[in-house]
């Protein structure tokens, strides 16, 4: 997955968690794509306080990635749905209900299920 796409993931799952400036300095770096020097002369800070002030809401997003583990569980969720998805699309292409259909239907009835864990 691209870096810039995780970390948005990141952001979007844990941002609230994050400080007032370190949200606001992660959103106008990665979020906005402004420079560390565009940032440090905007705010008249530092060029290094922003740095790492951005480096520390990353760190952080990503602990809280480590712990709670939801972008690896909703990501899990998409595959079991876009298979889902798949398996009825393809029974609804068939005419008939035949034996594999019903094995089909049995394979949609598990990954749905599996989503309830």
């Amino acid at each position: 997955m691209d870096k810039i796409l995780f970390l948005t993931m990141l952001y979007d799952f844990y941002g609230e968690l994050l400080t007032d400036k370190q949200k606001e300095l992660f959103e106008l770096h990665y979020l906005n794509d402004l420079s560390l020097y565009e940032i440090s002369s905007e705010y008249n800070i530092t060029r290094q306080a922003v740095l790492d002030t951005v480096k520390r809401a990353k760190n952080s997003l990503m602990h809280y990635e480590e712990k709670l583990g939801l972008i690896e569980k909703h990501l899990t969720q998409q595959k079991i749905l876009t298979k889902t998805i798949n398996d009825i699309e393809n029974i609804l292409s068939n005419n008939s209900l035949t034996q594999n259909n019903i094995c089909q239907l049995s394979d949609v009835k598990l990954s749905l299920s599996s989503l309830l864990e």
